[in-house]
């Protein structure tokens, strides 16, 4: 029987919007923000394996608006947005929730290039999260589903001389539509996080002649000495190489197998990268490929593992979500973008698994160019599988392989996590294979899942037609399943939470699944990788540490989430690597500081005796609060949270209701009585759902909890609710629901599931209703 969860998700809040550009207010921002103009947001050629010289970046500001979803297209500009950080980000100068039932509009206007005969202007995205459609002077040129994937336009016949304007339209519902949304969530919480609307990566303009290449192929062979290219075009026609000191001549559309001499194999300790050009006529571009083999084999010893270059590699990774403070989906700078593998590769590791987010093209070239495999996930269907995700995923997914083909840093698909809206696991997981037979195919990581020890369901048909065996296992690492021709792996392990004052995202928890000390952090780790070393032993090929930054909630990365603070120092994270790691190569330069090893308790204290000493400004009593509720000091932090809130005056920032939410947990604590006074200034900014579920799980903390941990019958809890209105009502029906539920007593589930999801079903998700109702109908 699965124990579905009470709480609810609290919704992070929106601002006010500014009329002039600049970065709105965040807890924490990483140190290349204060890089970030309207003058430089991204200025770097966005597509390293396909370079033309003949371009023009787009970013920059753009007019923007929100509307009702079936509003026509707006007259009237909100502000300016900066292009390409997502509208909820502090980079974009908005920093604002885009809703399902809401559209985001674009504009801006440029020059028509001058162009030659036969020649045309392409439009291209580097991606748009979820829907959009494109107007070139009000005429529609195209639409693109899919947040992840690049695409582009031929929009010369919608030009005229002079100025032209460009329109996007943006449609994006997060978790609550059909489509991928990795760990996009619109109420992010624990290992969900903000979501990211709109444009998010580079917008650009580039003038082709009328044959030009649309793509390349690049696939080595390292057995053979070759690389085989494919320069893909809309037409056949002939097509020269420069590659490797020789002029090759050959066809579009047609493989292209080019001997390469005195091979220079491509790996994390020698990243040698092939530069070469293709030119079709007028049209040239630039690329480069590695050359590498990726295969499980068995080794001397008969164990299957993970084989680089026709040798045993052990795969020593960590777990990369790709999120940023400041820009969400979208790295500050380029130097940014490549901070986080160079890091990753000082810590001493020489995997990345990137978790369920596809990277912008020069991501994986900073990959190729420092040297780090690259295990790529699929970005999972919507895990309540509504009717269309199943086709959304599947026809994302071919164009992230294609598009994703030619990095000789990916190695490794995965195409399934956790389970997370997993169907048809053998159909797919052959056809990811024979997509692209050059990788090998994790086809379910974490399909074995055991939380303190406990398998949190079985899977009997475990890791079929896949390369490899897979469990996650949290905090301890654990060997997977040995099955012939299958490497074992253990895919995600760790997850060890430690927080770090002034350098925290969201300052009342730190999430984790085990918590430790800073000064505990490296011995605990220590123990964790040594126990990799006598897997490693019994076969295990490969492992995913969880993970190396915070993440928002999260903070059990071995960096914050700001990228300024590492918690064990990289040249000891080296020395603990060696072992599984050892031929690491040229060592990346990194700066950050090495966390502060006193007790946090201690220094807590020194808060609460200034506190006592009657110190009791804002930003201390902030601070104290949070430190208060890390240390444990529960009367502390509600001492300086309710006295916090007295110092707030209207009207409210952004940065004060987020405060709000955080120091209110109950109806008991002083932020609940603020709420409800202010409600609409609340709800202006969260949002009226968002509003509510705050709402609802304070009910429930203040007044519900306390009554059934003292075995109080239901009518008095829902006499002691009823004065607060519906959202007492709705958490009331919620929570009787699922205690029913939980303790299977069928006949008091029954009506009151169905008045729970008679009254107020469709605010819960998709996957919970179906169980709700299949409950109701077995019984």
């Amino acid at each position: 029987m699965k124990i579905i969860a009470l709480s609810l998700l609290l919704a992070a809040a929106s601002p006010v919007l500014a009329q002039d550009y600049h970065m709105q207010p965040i807890p924490i921002q990483t140190r290349w923000a204060k890089d970030v103009s309207p003058t430089n947001a991204l200025k770097e050629y966005p597509r390293p394996q396909l370079v033309r010289a003949n371009w023009t970046n787009l970013n920059g500001l753009w007019d923007y608006t929100i509307t009702a979803k079936d509003a026509t297209q707006p007259t009237k500009a909100d502000g300016k947005i900066l292009v390409p950080y997502p509208i909820e980000s502090a980079l974009s100068g908005v920093k604002k929730a885009l809703l399902p039932n809401q559209n985001l509009w674009y504009k801006r206007s440029f020059q028509k290039p001058a162009l030659k005969t036969g020649e045309r202007v392409q439009l291209n995205f580097g991606a748009v999260d979820y829907q959009a459609t494109v107007f070139v002077n009000s005429t529609q040129v195209g639409q693109h589903e899919g947040g992840y994937t690049e695409f582009s336009f031929d929009i010369t016949s919608a030009l005229k001389d002079g100025s032209n304007e460009i329109v996007v339209k943006v449609f994006d519902p997060s978790d609550q539509g059909v489509g991928p949304h990795g760990k996009q969530v619109l109420n992010p919480k624990d290992i969900y996080y903000t979501p990211t609307s709109g444009i998010w990566q580079t917008v650009w303009l580039e003038v082709l002649p009328a044959h030009a290449i649309s793509s390349l192929t690049i696939t080595p062979d390292i057995d053979r000495s070759v690389v085989n290219i494919t320069v893909n075009s809309a037409a056949t026609s002939p097509v020269q190489l420069m590659i490797d000191g020789k002029t090759v001549n050959g066809t579009t559309n047609k493989n292209m197998a080019i001997p390469i001499k005195n091979v220079r194999l491509w790996s994390p300790a020698t990243p040698n990268l092939y530069e070469f050009s293709a030119k079709l006529g007028s049209d040239v571009v630039k690329s480069y490929f590695g050359m590498r083999k990726i295969a499980v084999q068995k080794d001397e010893k008969g164990f299957d593992r993970i084989f680089l270059n026709n040798k045993p590699y052990y795969n020593l990774g960590a777990l990369d979500q790709g999120f940023w403070p400041d820009g969400l989906y979208t790295a500050p700078t380029d130097e940014a973008l490549a901070f986080d593998i160079i890091a990753i590769k000082a810590m001493g590791f020489n995997t990345i698994r990137k978790h369920i987010k596809v990277e912008p093209a020069r991501w994986y070239y900073h990959a190729d160019k420092s040297g780090m495999l690259v295990w790529q996930d699929l970005v999972n269907p919507n895990q309540g599988l509504p009717e269309g995700a199943k086709a959304a995923f599947e026809k994302q997914s071919a164009e992230e392989v294609l598009q994703l083909h030619n990095y000789p840093s990916i190695v490794t698909w995965v195409l399934f996590n956790e389970k997370w809206g997993q169907y048809d696991q053998e159909r797919l997981t052959k056809w990811l294979k024979a997509a692209d037979p050059s990788r090998i195919v994790n086809g379910h990581t974490g399909e074995l899942l055991y939380v303190n020890e406990q398998l949190r369901s079985p899977s009997p048909n475990a890791y079929i037609s896949a390369d490899m065996t897979d469990v996650h296992a949290y905090p301890d690492p654990m060997n997977s399943l040995k099955m012939n021709g299958k490497a074992q792996v253990c895919g995600e392990f760790g997850g060890i939470g430690v927080f770090i004052p002034d350098h925290q995202w969201i300052t009342g928890s730190a999430w984790g699944y085990v918590q430790e000390k800073p000064a505990g952090l490296k011995a605990k780790y220590t123990i964790m990788q040594q126990h990799l070393q006598l897997f490693q032993n019994e076969g295990l090929g490969g492992s995913i540490y969880t993970q190396p930054f915070d993440v928002e909630g999260e903070q059990n990365g071995l960096m914050t989430y700001d990228r300024e603070v590492v918690k064990i120092p990289f040249a000891e994270l080296r020395e603990i690597h060696k072992f599984l790691n050892p031929d690491m190569g040229i060592i990346p330069v990194v700066t950050a500081k090495d966390a502060d090893l006193t007790e946090p308790g201690l220094l807590y204290s020194k808060l609460l005796q200034e506190y006592i000493d009657g110190k009791r400004d804002g930003a201390f009593l902030k601070k104290m609060a949070m430190m208060a509720s890390q240390a444990g000091d529960k009367s502390g932090a509600a001492l300086a949270g309710a006295d916090y809130i007295k110092t707030i005056k209207t009207p409210l920032s952004d940065d004060d209701i987020q405060s709000v939410i955080q120091f209110t947990a109950s109806t008991k604590d002083a932020g609940f009585a603020y709420m409800n006074s202010n409600a609409e200034v609340f709800k202006r900014t969260m949002g009226d759902r968002k509003y509510t579920v705050a709402v609802m799980n304070m009910i429930f903390k203040g007044e519900m909890e306390p009554l059934m941990q003292a075995k109080a019958g239901w009518d008095e809890i829902e006499a002691k609710i009823k004065p607060y209105g519906a959202a007492g009502e709705e958490i009331f029906l919620r929570a009787k629901t699922i205690a029913f539920y939980n303790e299977q007593n069928w006949a008091g589930y029954k009506p009151v599931a169905k008045a729970y999801l008679d009254k107020y079903g469709k605010n819960i998700s998709g996957n919970e209703k179906t169980t709700f109702q299949q409950a109701i109908d077995q019984h």
